[in-house]
């Protein structure tokens, strides 16, 4: 028995979208999905209790920051990140490779693996394949990213088929290493930056692999949106229907809709946390900044279509009051509020896809949020 696969219930006959449930030994997840992310085994400011109460049923959490601190020997004596962080749900780690490659000059690449120095103190470290897939091991996710290069953008094409060869010999190192598992999936990553030909030789490369899952990396790194769609269009099809497909790093709502529609099932972003943090929520009408003056007498909630926690008890004024106070129950709320938002727009998108009407929902969500159609 695979550890992790996608049955798959539904597909729309107007776009790509399919509607399926994740099977993970943590549960089982209804797709499309948004995964909020717990970076340091924590989604900023929320308890895991409060999580589940929000709709989430499976997070991610990073190797990179998790093989600082506290270190991977610490978490597989706890028995693994579940009871680590007392969260009963299903976890995906992200290998830190993006992390890794985000250093800059702080880190040398080369085929063992890359050299870096810690953000923390700037001590010298060492990320291989095999270490990344070793500390996941020792994590104990359910998924388990491959370590591989995330091209920037832009860059050349010869940079990004170097990339994305790297990328395919250092998957292949990580499914020896984590071998067979009925506890663990291994997920393969699809790299070649913006240029046709690259992403079809990488997912000819990476699927040849017959891994249990396959994300899309490398975009919503700063290349314009119409081209992550021209992206996807092209390389989503090319991915095996069968197998559930993630696109990382994603989590505007515009974006989670198109990439529903062109065939993703599985999200993550740190963008609803992040800037809830900085004062902005997601509504249904869209973003509201709610640090900004004009909210100080404002006593509606965030989102009157909201049925959040913060929506149902608090007024837009006093959460700006708690903000500008720097109160820490002020980004309690708004990370609330915005994971909430997306958990119900992934649910809604769900059920446009059952009742075959997801064009339709498109429309009428962009029309309302402000997004030109």
């Amino acid at each position: 028995m695979k550890a992790v696969y996608l049955e798959i219930l539904k597909e729309d006959p107007h776009t790509r979208a399919r509607l399926g449930m994740l099977h993970t030994p943590h549960g089982v997840i209804e797709t499309p999905v948004f995964m909020p992310v717990g970076t340091q085994a924590t989604v900023k400011t929320l308890t895991p209790e409060e999580l589940q109460d929000l709709g989430a049923h499976i997070i991610l959490s990073n190797t990179y920051h998790l093989f600082l601190r506290p270190g991977p020997e610490l978490i597989r004596e706890a028995g693994g990140l579940h009871p680590f962080m007392n969260w009963p749900g299903a976890i995906l780690t992200d290998s830190g490779g993006f992390q890794v490659f985000s250093l800059g000059d702080l880190r040398k690449i080369r085929e063992e693996g890359v050299e870096f120095r810690s953000h923390l103190d700037g001590s010298r470290q060492f990320l291989s394949p095999e270490i990344a897939t070793e500390i996941q091991m020792a994590l104990g996710s359910d998924i388990v990213m491959v370590f591989d290069e995330c091209a920037p953008y832009p860059c050349t094409h010869g940079y990004a088929q170097d990339s994305l060869e790297r990328t395919t010999r250092w998957a292949k190192r990580c499914q020896d290493t984590l071998g067979e598992s009925e506890r663990q999936a291994l997920f393969g990553i699809v790299q070649g930056g913006v240029y046709e030909n690259l992403r079809r030789q990488s997912a000819a490369e990476i699927t040849d692999l017959d891994l249990q899952g396959y994300a899309i990396g490398g975009l919503s790194v700063g290349e314009p949106k119409p081209i992550m769609y021209d992206v996807l269009e092209y390389t989503v099809p090319l991915l095996p229907k069968d197998k559930p497909r993630y696109l990382m790093g994603v989590g505007s709502p515009d974006a989670l809709i198109e990439g529903v529609m062109r065939g993703i099932d599985m999200f993550d972003c740190v963008l609803p946390t992040r800037i809830a943090r900085n004062g902005t929520a997601m509504t249904r009408f869209g973003k509201l900044v709610v640090r900004n003056a004009h909210v100080a007498h404002d006593f509606a909630p965030i989102d009157v279509t909201c049925d959040c926690y913060t929506c149902r008890n608090y007024s837009r004024a006093y959460i700006r009051h708690l903000l500008k106070a720097d109160e820490i129950l002020g980004l309690r709320l708004m990370t609330i509020h915005n994971l909430r938002f997306l958990q119900n727009l992934m649910r809604e998108i769900r059920e446009a896809i059952r009742d075959e009407c997801l064009p339709a929902y498109r429309q009428a969500f962009f029309a309302d949020y402000g997004y030109e159609t």
